[in-house]
């Protein structure tokens, strides 16, 4: 095995003649490029031509994709939007920060016209949400947590203490009791006031 070198998305790696396409690859015009980005492979065959294969690199980075459920932390809010740093992709923690922003409008699905803000995210707030576009240049990802799943699922008080949901748009501090405004993620029936 020779040492795995790095190779981009869409590298043409050599022409069909000197090797056969293996996995992470494909072929075009009789030349094989790499259908991901990773490291390159060459694995000799008994039967002839040798194997190119693209590996996927444990260490390359995951990216949040269009409709893919997003973990993130509220850095801050304004009247218009909630901009968020996104950590994790499902359950998978990213190794570089991206931004995101949760726009008014695509707080709720109901009422949207009614939503604000600051009774929906403070910062601090660790929220789940869908990723609905890649945004712009600044690679700011646009959010939705329109679905009841999504929303604030860790919050804390001014206290410091943990909020406990204590309804879809309500959250409260164990310690001082205050009630605080929160888009709540979906909210376990065991915590629903009776």
């Amino acid at each position: 095995r020779r040492p795995l070198s790095p190779c981009p998305l869409g590298e043409r790696l050599c022409s069909t003649e000197e090797a056969t396409a293996g996995s992470g690859t494909y072929t075009r015009h009789g030349f094989i490029f790499s259908s991901l980005a990773g490291c390159l492979e060459k694995r000799s065959e008994d039967s002839g031509l040798p194997v190119v294969s693209v590996v996927r690199d444990a260490e390359s980075q995951l990216l949040p994709d269009v409709g893919a459920v997003v973990t993130c932390k509220v850095c801050s809010i304004n009247s218009r939007f909630a901009k968020v740093h996104i950590l994790y992709v499902g359950s998978t923690p990213l190794k570089s920060t991206f931004r995101g922003t949760i726009r008014r409008e695509d707080i709720r699905a109901t009422e949207k016209d009614k939503v604000e803000v600051y009774k929906s995210f403070r910062p601090g707030d660790i929220v789940l949400a869908k990723v609905i576009s890649l945004g712009d240049a600044q690679s700011n990802y646009l959010l939705s947590t329109a679905e009841n799943e999504l929303g604030v699922v860790v919050a804390r008080s001014e206290a410091g203490v943990q909020m406990v949901p204590i309804s879809w748009c309500e959250m409260q501090c164990p310690r001082t009791h205050t009630k605080d405004f929160r888009k709540v993620a979906r909210v376990q029936p065991q915590f629903l006031q009776t």
